[in-house]
């Protein structure tokens, strides 16, 4: 595989701040890099909203890229969600080959996981989302002192769930899921 020059490089990142999806389709073909600060393609694009580039890219590339973590640990899930970029964060937590829902749980060198990102941007919709895909049956478990989710009688999928979520600054905010739908206490 032939090594990209910084000229290459400045170009591509370019091209998915952008979303010039045929520059990133002859790109990708050639070269796979990573900016000065540790962001893969898939940080930019993330950060930018470029849904078409980012359902181009999914099936090309590992897997293992949808968790990478830049020099400040940050995944692309992170920039997703600092940007307020829905559909975005839905194709990398729902992408079938994926690592799926543990992005959410995935910190930042600064402790941050996706969701208080989301949090400390302001952005509540996206906040929802991530937290009513969170495997929260197994926080519920684990709360009960329950290790094996299938064996736990007690989680009746009907049942309201109460969560606690405390933010980078420490301050915790309350939320009770029922079915699909979150409501938030302060």
């Amino acid at each position: 595989m032939p090594i990209p020059s910084d000229e290459d490089k400045e170009e591509i990142f370019l091209s998915c701040r952008y979303g010039d999806l045929d520059e990133v389709q002859a790109y990708i073909q050639k070269f796979e890099i990573r900016d000065d600060n540790g962001n893969t393609v898939l940080h930019m694009i993330s950060g930018n909203g470029h849904t078409d580039v980012l359902k181009f890219l999914l099936p090309l590339i590992s897997p293992s890229l949808l968790s990478a973590p830049n020099n400040a640990g940050s995944t692309p899930l992170h920039w997703a969600s600092l940007n307020s970029h829905l559909t975005i964060a839905q194709e990398l937590v729902l992408f079938p080959s994926g690592p799926g829902i543990d992005l959410i749980d995935i910190k930042n060198s600064a402790g941050h996981s996706p969701l208080a990102e989301a949090e400390l941007a302001g952005w509540q919709e996206g906040a929802k989302w991530l937290v009513e895909k969170m495997n929260l049956e197994e926080a519920v478990a684990e709360e009960n002192g329950t290790e094996d989710v299938e064996d736990s009688a007690t989680i009746d999928p009907n049942q309201d769930v109460q969560v606690e979520i405390e933010d980078a600054e420490g301050q915790v905010a309350k939320m009770t899921i029922s079915g699909s739908t979150a409501s938030s206490k302060s």
